[in-house]
């Protein structure tokens, strides 16, 4: 009992000092906008807590991962939601301890002038998963209804086609033996407010704002009202929309992880006992020199 003690709070230690290395958060921010943010955020979950949480998810995760591998099934995970929702803090931590070979992350690019000749769905099948993975869309074919939608990148006769296309489509997935599961992350608009002005201060994230984000403000109530429009045609029985409310970064991460867990029937995966061979030591071998100039230069 001692030695489980032990490792967990050794572990819970290497968890923190990971994710500090992952967020950063407010690493670069004035004293300001950290007092600002933080008197919008009273109720912030206890860190520690957070993080006992947090590592008892990922475990259930890599149980998750061995079954998924194991029986050869295949789960396809969409996050979307409002610009600076959380969606890709969530993904980080969901796959931040399994195998990449087995749980990958698929955010594809603008479509290019050819792409754009394509059956609409044609750019999101090869990233489908093949049996024993699990595939993370960072945005999906949904950008249709959202930002190709409100920016004007589409027509709407492209819309209503994608509309009539898309349930069809995800049926055929379910069909196949797909896993399918669809998270919208909802935040307020005084919250989305707030974290791009914290992105605009903050040099680490400023990456993070494009000129789409920005106008993601301007047209509000236009993304709303697509929004709407999405949920009304697409919660389809076979893949039915979930709803993470995401003002609260860490909440959402975990109410999202466990969440995603409940959904699918894994369980535990029989493995072989390890046992570490000796070293097989030969007498005639010498290691020869290497040169120095090949080494990294030791500046930390």
């Amino acid at each position: 009992m001692n030695d489980y003690k032990d490792w967990l709070q050794a572990e819970l230690q290497e968890t923190l000092d990971e994710d500090i290395e992952l967020e950063m958060e407010d690493a670069a921010l004035s004293a300001e906008i950290r007092r600002i943010y933080r008197s919008h955020h009273p109720d912030q979950m206890d860190r520690k807590l957070y993080f006992r949480e947090l590592l008892r998810l990922q475990s259930e995760l890599i149980r998750l991962q061995d079954w998924v591998s194991h029986n050869n099934e295949r789960v396809v995970v969409l996050f979307e939601g409002r610009d600076s929702a959380g969606k890709g803090g969530a993904i980080k931590r969901i796959t931040q301890r399994l195998n990449p070979r087995v749980a990958r992350v698929v955010a594809l690019p603008a479509p290019s002038d050819r792409e754009k000749t394509q059956w609409y769905f044609q750019r999101y099948v090869p990233h489908l998963p093949a049996g024993g993975e699990i595939v993370l869309f960072d945005r999906s074919w949904y950008n249709r209804a959202g930002v190709e939608r409100v920016m004007g990148f589409a027509t709407e006769d492209q819309v209503e086609q994608f509309f009539q296309d898309v349930p069809e489509f995800e049926r055929m997935l379910v069909r196949s033996g797909i896993r399918l599961v669809k998270y919208w992350f909802s935040i307020t608009d005084e919250e989305q407010q707030m974290r791009f002005q914290m992105r605009i201060h903050d040099p680490l994230k400023q990456w993070k704002l494009s000129p789409m984000d920005l106008q993601s403000r301007v047209r509000w109530e236009a993304y709303t009202k697509a929004k709407e429009d999405m949920f009304e045609r697409t919660n389809i029985p076979e893949a039915p929309w979930y709803i993470v409310p995401g003002n609260d970064k860490k909440r959402a991460r975990l109410n999202c992880i466990d969440h995603l867990l409940g959904l699918i029937p894994y369980g535990d995966v029989d493995h072989e006992q390890i046992t570490l061979p000796d070293r097989v030591f030969n007498p005639d071998y010498e290691r020869d020199a290497v040169p120095r100039e090949l080494y990294v230069p030791q500046k930390y």
